[in-house]
């Protein structure tokens, strides 16, 4: 006499968190929502708002690459903001924001946003070989 087979148990459901019956949990913000960029994003924002400003008025910048880098390598006792790397035969002008120090040095967005623009200003002024206030008039009164 054959013996009836047992049923399988079933498959184990993956859990999910349910939380009181609210359904799952999503994102905090949709990804085109500004709250969702991450501070890195953010400040490579700001640093391409001012070069497109300066784009503008000195179109030969488009051949510089503008780079935003977390902090200086080697850096001594004072901490730079910004640098400049020359043209060469094989790569372009680079432009250098320093993203760490800039942020220690600024208490929100806006602030932020001005001392961006005044490195990347500077920064051009002296691969152009021009004072600051040439390359951008308003720099410095902001």
């Amino acid at each position: 006499m054959d013996s009836p087979v047992p049923p399988r148990p079933p498959e184990p459901r993956p859990r999910r968190r349910d939380r009181h019956g609210r359904g799952m949990r999503g994102p905090v913000a949709p990804p085109q929502v500004p709250l969702s960029l991450s501070r890195a994003d953010t400040f490579r924002d700001l640093v391409q708002d001012s070069v497109e400003r300066l784009e503008r008025r000195w179109p030969q910048l488009a051949d510089v690459d503008f780079m935003v880098l977390e902090v200086p390598v080697g850096a001594d006792d004072a901490v730079p903001l910004g640098g400049l790397v020359p043209a060469d035969k094989d790569q372009p002008a680079r432009v250098l924001v320093y993203r760490r120090p800039v942020e220690i040095r600024t208490k929100n967005r806006e602030d932020r946003a001005l001392l961006v623009h005044e490195v990347v200003v500077e920064q051009v002024a002296e691969l152009l070989g021009l004072a600051p206030e040439s390359v951008d008039p308003r720099y410095g009164q902001e």
